[in-house]
This record gives structure tokens, sequence and C-alpha cells, in this order.
């Protein structure tokens, strides 16, 4: 039996670092959101044994470092399932492009295998293996708006908000999310190593194929240096930020979903136009002029919120409509930018569209 699915691509919505933690990895806290990008996966099951990953794109591993692979072996095991798995990885989303395509790929593994298999994981089970295996792997198993907190795998279902056109920007760069951790450690973090060399892959180049572990800070004074107040205190400050926004419907407050002219504005693009960013873009930018070149460019564009997304180095901006969100692709495409035109996915939607065929 083969089990073809939609692995569907993500945005973040604002995001902060925190202090690093002692595991190695830093406090974040995000807002997640699906998008309408995505690749596609096929998982089949056969007589015999192992794990098997095809793919066209040679930048994407084949090895147990997949993500693929490491999910479908914790799966099989936690099923006492039996077979060959054989998944398939049609690649139309960028590889290291902060739009978590490795990650989405992995969640769609899964449950394209459970189909197949014709058993179930418990909820629980599923959310932790998703999380043994990276950071942003559990949003997928939510889909549309979602927090992301902890190191990002802690996530809890915003409300379904409708969908937003967007635009995506890809330039040709890729974005290492260790190195920008370190780079963010040096500049914001109080430490003093020497700058941290973000430009690790290039077109060509082999990119770190799954959700990437930031380097371990040295266990005291390391710790010390990133628990300086700022870092909690701008954590704090989006969380109060995103809890106004998103209670506020359901307080006594003046409402700000009337836009001039009682037009209702999507409540989404209320959100983001709340002010609030992405940390990476302090360290990423100065070290790639040509993203902050992209994000000004979806602004000119007529985007009312551009940012990068991750670490990058996808950028992405959103519009009022598809069709200003057209007119917009069609100019930056002029300009030369790697721009395609899609929507935010809400919840409803994600898993309507997941499921391609069964056969």
């Amino acid at each position: 039996m083969t089990v073809t699915v939609r692995s569907f691509a993500k945005i973040n919505l604002g995001l902060r670092i925190g202090a690093a933690r002692e595991d190695g990895f830093h406090e974040l806290l995000t807002v997640y959101q699906t998008i309408g990008l995505h690749d596609v996966i096929r998982v089949s099951v056969e007589r015999g044994r192992g794990i098997e990953i095809q793919c066209a794109d040679p930048r994407v591993p084949r090895d147990e470092s997949n993500t693929c692979y490491r999910i479908v072996e914790k799966a099989m095991t936690a099923l006492r399932a039996k077979g060959r798995v054989v998944v398939e990885i049609e690649k139309r989303l960028p590889v290291q492009g902060g739009l978590g395509g490795a990650s989405a790929n992995a969640v769609a593994a899964l449950l394209g295998l459970e189909r197949a298999l014709k058993k179930s994981l418990p909820a629980v089970d599923r959310l932790r293996i998703a999380a043994e295996v990276g950071s942003d792997l559990p949003l997928f198993l939510i889909g549309g708006t979602v927090l992301g907190v902890g190191r990002g795998e802690r996530v809890y279902p915003l409300p379904d908000l409708p969908a937003l056109a967007c635009v995506v920007v890809t330039p040709e760069v890729g974005v290492s999310t260790p190195k920008a951790f370190a780079e963010w450690d040096r500049v914001c973090g109080g430490g003093k190593k020497e700058p941290a060399e973000l430009r690790s892959a290039r077109p060509g180049q082999r990119p770190v194929p799954t959700q990437a572990r930031p380097t371990r800070a040295e266990p005291k004074q390391a710790a010390a240096k990133l628990t300086a107040p700022d870092s909690s205190d701008r954590m704090n400050q989006l969380g109060l930020e995103l809890s106004a926004r998103l209670s506020e419907p359901y307080s006594s407050a003046p409402s700000g979903f009337l836009a001039r002219g009682g037009r209702a504005e999507n409540p989404l693009l209320w959100l983001v136009r709340a002010g609030i960013e992405n940390d990476f873009e302090r360290v990423v930018f100065p070290k790639y002029p040509e993203l902050r070149e992209g994000k000004g460019a979806l602004l000119s564009a007529g985007a009312k919120y551009a940012s990068l997304s991750g670490s990058g180095s996808t950028l992405y901006g959103l519009f009022d409509s598809r069709t200003v969100a057209a007119r917009a692709t069609a100019r930056l495409r002029k300009q030369g930018w790697s721009a395609q035109a899609t929507v935010t996915l809400p919840r409803s939607q994600y898993w309507r569209k997941f499921l391609v065929s069964s056969f």
C-alpha cells in the first residue's frame, strides 16, 4: 500500500530567543503558521526489513541523518511493526530555507506510515517521538496557527484564523541555524567568541539535514551571560503582546478588528502588525545584506508585514488580498527575486488537504 500526503511548510510570526539552556538549546517563543507551499511524500510498506529514502534532490540525505528515516525508525519500534519502509520525497520547498521542510517531511512520513500500516500511535506518543527527532516537528501535528515555547517543541493550538495572502521570497543563500544561534550568543548574549561564519550552505553544498541543535554554551559562565534581563524581558513582552491581541475578541476591550470604513480586517494580519519581530534578523541581516533587501522589496511591493522565517534564508510578506499578492509576485520576479504566491493555511484546511491518496 502506498500513501501519498502533502508536506506543508511553515513560517514564523515573530520569534524571540531567550537564554541558553543546560541541554544546549535556547528558550524560544514563537507563533508558527502553516502555509500552502508543500513537498509531496509517498510512503509504502513492503515485505522485508529496513528503511529506504528516495529523493531526486542531491542535497537531501538518504541515510540515518534524514528526519524521515529517524522518525520512521522510532515509529516502527513504537508500533511493533515489521516490513521494509520506502519513503519517497518530492522536493518543492527550498532546502534549509527556514520553512521547516525537513521537519514537515518527517511528520508527513510518520502519518503516512500509520495509514499504510493501518495502525495508529496515541497522540501523546506521536508528539513525543516528533519532539525527539526535531524541535519544530510537533507543530506539524497540529497545523494552522500554533504557539511554540520551550525550544519550540512545546506547541499549543491558537484560534483557527482565516487564510491570508502570502508571498514567499527565497534568496540563493543558505543560513546555518546552529551558526546563527552562535552569532546570536556572541552579539546579543554578551559572549566574546569569534564571529560565526553564517554562509555555510551555498548552492551546491550539502546543508544540515534536520532541525539544527544550537552550539552548547559553556556551563556556568555562558549561562550567566545569556540570562541577561534583556532576553527574558523581550520574551515576556512578546508574550504580553500575543496575549493581548489574542484575548481581545473575548474581552470587553474595544475591538481592533474593524479597519477604516468598517471593513473587517483579517485577525492574523492584525496580530502580526502589532509589532512582533524575528530576533534572528538582528544577526542574519548584517551577514546577508541581500536578505534585508528582500524584506524591503516585499514591503515596497505592498506587504502589510514582512519577516524572515526561522533563521532564514526564506522571507515572507502578508498581503491584503490574493490579487495584490499576485501583482507583488510579478513585480518581485521582474526585480530578480525568486518569489511565490501562496496563502496561510488554517488548521481545518491543513488537515483537509493533507492526504492526497491511498492505494
